[in-house]
């Protein structure tokens, strides 16, 4: 399959061909009907890289606080296979706080982020660990279409996506998710930042290292509905805009400049009709437009840094990111 590197080839060859562990991370909410499918399209994927390319393998799968029969699925699964873990969180923490929470216990010398819905396919794992040892440390899934999903979420992602990279320090890949391959030096360096609103395909992008893209078709979901409804998913796009960029600041300070200028001009030119013209009118229709005009910039400016402060206030509290309720099959690696 081809694929096209973000990076130029610069980098000092890397040798991976010898025997290694793979770890696969799959966080789980309210996936009863989908889990043993997805199992078992992993599994056979896993067992066929193990014999042939004598790779180990675990699979970690993370239930993030599941109100339906996931939990016990996983259980069960857990029990019937010696390469399953199951971490089952306290509550729902969200998606990104379970990936975490996952790539915290995984252990191998590659790891791959892959949902449960079975949307990314399993079977580009191959791929991915394919263009690991060629040397790569993160092969990141690019999709090139995206099946049974409604033209407001296929635009509303797409003008996410570039409207991120306009506002970002850091360079985003397009159309891409969570569904990758980090070599172990990537998940340490990820290990290391413990901010509390994680982004994790901006921080994989922060990290650096050497990145290429796969390209693949993105596939309906298996069952189920998605996880990300409307109001997750603009909180979503909020943690990306405001963890990675302080331009919504800068623009802030831009419009209260501009505001500034048009009042400047607005005062010279009410002066200028008062002095020299006979057309004075004491209406109220222009104060009460710049009265609302202004409020509304001011409210917009005191949220805009109410955000901010926000996330400096909840971070200031040190709460850990995820609580563990129980663990299945696998250790603490602290």
């Amino acid at each position: 399959m081809s694929y096209s590197t973000s990076q130029p080839e610069t980098f000092a060859p890397v040798d991976r061909s010898g025997p290694a562990r793979i770890s696969v991370v799959v966080p789980c909410f309210n996936e009863e009907e989908v889990i043993a499918m997805s199992h078992d399209r992993l599994k056979a994927v896993l067992a066929s890289l193990h014999q042939t390319q004598n790779l180990d393998y675990e699979l970690i799968y993370v239930d993030d606080g599941s109100r339906d029969q996931t939990a016990a699925k996983l259980a069960a699964i857990a029990a019937g296979d010696a390469h399953v873990g199951v971490v089952m969180l306290s509550r729902n923490f969200g998606h990104q706080p379970a990936v975490t929470a996952g790539l915290d216990r995984a252990s191998g010398d590659c790891v791959v982020i892959i949902d449960a819905d079975l949307q990314d396919p399993p079977e580009l794992i191959a791929d991915m660990v394919a263009m690991w040892r060629e040397g790569h440390d993160v092969v990141y899934g690019r999709r090139t279409d995206r099946e049974g999903e409604s033209a407001f979420k296929l635009g509303t992602a797409r003008l996410f996506y570039r409207g991120l990279n306009m506002l970002s320090d850091v360079e985003i890949p397009l159309d891409v998710g969570d569904f990758r391959l980090m070599d172990r030096q990537v998940v340490d360096s990820i290990s290391q930042m413990k901010e509390r609103d994680r982004f994790l395909r901006g921080m994989v992008s922060w990290v650096g290292f050497r990145q290429a893209a796969l390209p693949y078709r993105r596939a309906a979901r298996a069952a189920g509905q998605s996880k990300y409804p409307l109001r997750k998913m603009i909180l979503f796009a909020l943690d990306g805009m405001l963890s990675f960029s302080l331009a919504p600041l800068r623009f802030v300070i831009m419009l209260g400049l501009a505001i500034l200028v048009l009042a400047g001009f607005g005062i010279v030119y009410a002066i200028l009709n008062r002095l020299l013209t006979d057309q004075w009118v004491s209406g109220w229709t222009l104060l009460f437009i710049a009265v609302m005009f202004m409020g509304g910039v001011q409210l917009m400016v005191l949220g805009m840094i109410g955000e901010y402060v926000g996330r400096i206030y909840m971070a200031s509290k040190e709460r850990p990111l995820y609580l563990v309720k129980r663990m299945i099959g696998l250790h603490d690696r602290g």
